[in-house]
């Protein structure tokens, strides 16, 4: 039985559409691990990008920080967590976190230091102030790339939330790890399928973001 069999055998089968394991209750629960852990990391890493990149200092320890994150590996992070912590979201959400943190942070603090500094000597020429200068200079230049670091940390977190399964919580990663233990791996291939699937809709969604958010001139400079 090849892939597409798989694929087309657990989307054409009526039972994995209904109950408390079915298809739209687990893309839920997907999704909101996503959106939690995506949120979280946004209030972490935007500020302090912003910030950092407004006023060109503290590159290096951004460097370090997404560099100490991105080595650390999320499903080990989430065991030991969940031996210390117990049963819960914390677990889950903590490694989703720090896998989104760094490219936030990092690409954020470039997009802003990589402004034309021109207009931004010309707003404090004026007067302006500096949060003003950030605000309504720097960051609609900025934004498209401060978007794409959105994209990849929202991508990672997406493929990452499976190891929710892993402490018995819910999401696509309950197909792909049941379907392991059980040897169906029909369940597996569709599991898999899905969070691909949601990849593609999240690039979707941050691609029609865009569009609607980053002014036209912007877009055609960048």
């Amino acid at each position: 039985m090849n892939v597409l069999n798989f694929v087309h055998a657990f989307f054409s089968d009526g039972t994995h559409w209904h109950g408390y394991d079915g298809i739209p209750v687990r893309v839920w629960e997907h999704i909101q691990f996503t959106l939690e852990a995506l949120a979280i990391a946004a209030a972490i890493g935007l500020p302090v990008g912003l910030v950092t990149g407004h006023y060109g200092r503290g590159g290096n320890v951004l460097a370090l920080i997404a560099t100490a994150g991105r080595a650390l590996p999320s499903f080990g992070l989430l065991v030991l967590l969940f031996i210390l912590l117990g049963f819960g979201m914390v677990p889950v959400m903590i490694p989703l976190v720090v896998l989104a943190i760094p490219p936030i942070l990092v690409t954020t603090y470039e997009a802003v230091r990589s402004v034309d500094p021109s207009p931004v000597d010309a707003a404090r020429g004026m007067g302006m102030q500096e949060s003003r200068i950030l605000f309504r200079v720097e960051l609609p230049v900025a934004l498209p790339l401060i978007l794409s670091g959105l994209r990849s940390a929202a991508i990672q977190i997406v493929s990452t939330a499976t190891i929710a399964a892993y402490v018995s919580l819910g999401g696509l990663g309950r197909y792909i790890i049941d379907g392991l233990y059980q040897r169906n791996y029909e369940k597996v291939v569709g599991g898999a399928t899905l969070v691909a699937v949601m990849a593609l809709v999240t690039l979707a969604l941050f691609w029609a973001v865009a569009r609607f958010t980053v002014s036209p001139g912007v877009r055609r400079s960048a």
